[in-house]
């Protein structure tokens, strides 16, 4: 019987009731002869080391790399993982130290200290990876080692968040005597000190990866409960390829990818053995404008798009109702969440746009050539685009060119400055506001396209960083939004909600994704009867 969960807090707290017809034990993942779990997805790992990833591979880094702390299933602030306590020491929020547990390793038996923390850390900073995670300890000034298991972290000012960012999966715990402290490691193995260890990292002939066999580490202390003894990561190209092998049981689980006409056709598709888990998410698509493009740094012509584009229609005619449109940068759920573009554009009109352009001297057509990536966020992202051409198009105040290459180039390109205009998406590295604000603006950002803001970065973030309780920032990160309105260098376009489809022979995918919807897949489990 095909199920339906409204949302994933709510399944969470009737994790008791079986959300399918029939009832079954769980298997105990003790058994040696226990079938790995299959899951499958689009979001595929572009490197395997920390230092060098700003994007989805931390969907592998979570399992298989350990961090100081982490979050738990359900937990609003982060919670001691690969540390036995972590705390600010001071009321001013700049010194935070944390304690190693007792006889910590790596999955290869080496010791794992404080040493090989700051070691982590301080790699980060040395390699600087463009586009990478840097930017991330932009609070940080040094890091400290007292003995073998004490870490001090000193911070520049106030920050509030930082143990949010020691969360992230790019602060992944590495073994120094494989992981060089001036260059990122290539390869396909790793030594990390996560629930699961890689067996096997597969990928095809022309290098995107293609499977990734886990295995339990036996040297893991943490705070993850492992449900399974194995996993195995099959990542797909397309959303249809996924389905169809789920539908045929080459997988058990799909995760990130999913395309709405899928997601429809799996809602509707009853008796096929498969349930359908439906959660709010975070995760939000957006428009970057460059300022190297003759065009694109008129703020006329970025706002003249923001007053013709028209999510509602893309929400509805291209996702099919599986997204939400959005206005602002900081999606729904989150402190200091505002409608600050349809605030200040309202509903879709092409003769003020056209006001817009004519005010600022220009009369003709507006040459833009938009570009999105092939393989990245979905199978959806080509008919969004086209959608988006058609809407500029119609209004006869632009010209418009689509442009589409695979995720391994279409980085590249974005971080040299090649796209006028180009389309992102943002899964948070932490579930505050700060990280809706705070990765797009700088000279280093996450996009590799400087975006210079004074106001938000020397006045508002620091302002809101020194505030412990982060349900009372709302007025800093409205502001922040107001001048990212007033800007459009950055033009929201809508909101994902999550799914996870699985076969109903397996349990637990409602308590598996952490706050920042990244799965954590020793969450997962095998009913062993039905």
């Amino acid at each position: 019987m095909f199920n339906r969960a409204l949302s994933l807090r709510t399944a969470a707290a009737m994790a008791s009731i079986s959300l399918v017809a029939g009832c079954g034990l769980v298997s105990s993942g003790d058994s040696e002869e226990e079938k790995a779990i299959v899951v499958g997805t689009t979001s595929a790992p572009t490197t395997l080391d920390p230092a060098a990833a700003w994007d989805g591979s931390w969907e592998l880094y979570r399992n298989v790399y350990q961090t100081l702390v982490s979050f738990p299933a359900g937990a609003a602030e982060p919670q001691p993982d690969a540390a036995e306590k972590c705390r600010f020491t001071d009321r001013a929020n700049r010194t935070y130290a944390c304690e190693l547990r007792d006889d910590m390793k790596f999955s290869d038996g080496d010791a794992m200290n404080a040493a090989a923390v700051k070691h982590s850390i301080d790699r980060i900073l040395e390699i600087g990876v463009k586009g990478g995670p840097k930017p991330l300890l932009g609070s940080l000034e040094k890091v400290e080692t007292r003995g073998e298991k004490e870490v001090i972290f000193h911070l520049k000012k106030s920050d509030a968040t930082f143990p949010f960012v020691l969360a992230t999966p790019a602060m992944s715990i590495v073994d120094p005597d494989d992981y060089k402290a001036d260059e990122v490691r290539e390869g396909r193995t790793i030594t990390g000190s996560g629930p699961y260890l890689i067996e096997s990292y597969n990928v095809d002939g022309d290098g995107r990866p293609v499977e990734a066999v886990l295995a339990e580490n036996p040297h893991y202390k943490g705070a993850a409960e492992r449900k399974n003894s194995a996993v195995t990561i099959k990542y797909f190209a397309d959303s249809a390829t996924m389905v169809e092998a789920l539908k045929t049981k080459q997988i058990d689980l799909t995760f990130r990818g999913l395309a709405s006409s899928d997601i429809v056709d799996l809602d509707a598709d009853a008796g096929e053995g498969l349930q359908i888990t439906e959660g709010a998410g975070m995760e939000i698509r957006y428009l970057v404008f460059t300022e190297k493009d003759r065009w694109t740094r008129n703020p006329a012509v970025r706002k003249a798009v923001a007053q013709l584009i028209d999510r509602a229609e893309i929400s509805h005619d291209v996702y099919e109702g599986t997204v939400e449109p959005l206005y602002s940068m900081v999606p729904k759920g989150v402190t200091g969440h505002t409608a600050g573009f349809f605030d200040a554009f309202g509903k879709p009109d092409a003769a003020k746009a056209k006001e817009i352009l004519t005010k600022a001297g220009i009369f003709q057509k507006v040459p833009l050539t938009l570009w999105y990536t092939t393989d990245r966020y979905g199978s959806g992202t080509k008919q969004e685009f086209e959608e988006i051409k058609r809407q500029l198009d119609k209004s006869g105040l632009f010209e418009v060119t689509l442009k589409g290459r695979p995720w391994k180039t279409y980085e590249q390109g974005y971080k040299d400055g090649e796209y006028p205009v180009f389309g992102r998406g943002w899964f948070p590295d932490f579930p505050d506001p700060d990280n809706f604000i705070a990765p797009f603006v700088g000279k280093d950002n996450a996009l590799s396209t400087p975006y210079l803001s004074p106001e938000i970065t020397d006045e508002l973030l620091p302002e809101s960083r020194r505030e412990s309780d982060r349900s009372a920032v709302d007025d800093a990160f409205e502001r922040a939004q107001d001048i990212f309105v007033d800007d459009a260098r950055l033009l929201p376009l809508w909101q994902g909600k999550q799914y996870i489809a699985a076969s109903e022979e397996i349990a637990g995918s409602e308590q598996a994704l952490d706050p920042s919807t990244i799965m954590m897949m020793w969450q997962l489990e095998r009913k062993t009867s039905w």
